[in-house]
């Protein structure tokens, strides 16, 4: 088995690409060992020295990592781990498990549902393909009085760039089709 590793905008966060799909449906953000109950691979991934999260996607799977750790000391570890897991035929997510679906999306609260409809297919069609890209996801968390809340996942989290994808990519977007969005802000 081949693993393929990609950077991603955040310095602490690779993407390792299996070339198997790692998730059928949905995604999987683990930001601790505590919330690996479900996944094998997962707990797995966390008991390599220096891993802070773990995002499983459709066909990849990012890690991300203490500051302190430097990429060369884990990387072949976490390698090893994926390599050995998809090798031995385990589950990603254990059966009966719940996880996030692949349009993972918190309920509108009280934007209008046809704006709120606009946001989301927005975000599914256009926002999350790019961001998966980079080992990470955005998930629609409400619209207020004009305020778009969403929270990065995966490789988005803690990234030094976010900010700038949450206000001058996303945050144009949005203000350019659906003309009542004034803001986004991250949650």
């Amino acid at each position: 088995m081949f693993i393929q590793t990609e950077p991603t905008p955040n310095p602490q966060t690779l993407k390792f690409i299996p070339g198997v799909t790692v998730m059928n449906e949905g995604v999987a953000d683990f930001r601790g060992p505590e919330d690996a109950a479900v996944s094998p691979l997962a707990r797995r991934l966390f008991e390599v020295d220096g891993v802070e999260g773990v995002y499983l996607g459709h066909d990849f799977v990012s890690v991300s990592k203490h500051e302190n750790v430097e990429w060369h000391h884990i990387k072949p570890s976490i390698l090893g781990a994926i390599m050995e897991h998809f090798s031995a035929g385990l589950p990603v997510i254990e059966d009966g498990a719940s996880i996030g679906t692949a349009s993972a999306h918190a309920d509108a609260g009280d934007g209008d549902p046809e704006i709120v409809k606009q946001i989301v297919e927005l975000l599914d069609s256009r926002v999350r393909p790019a961001v998966a890209q980079d080992g990470g996801d955005i998930v629609f968390h409400g619209f207020d009085d004009g305020v778009v809340y969403l929270a990065m996942q995966g490789a988005c989290q803690g990234c030094p760039s976010s900010v700038m994808t949450l206000k001058h990519g996303i945050e144009n977007l949005l203000r350019h089709y659906v003309p009542e969005v004034q803001e986004v802000r991250a949650v």
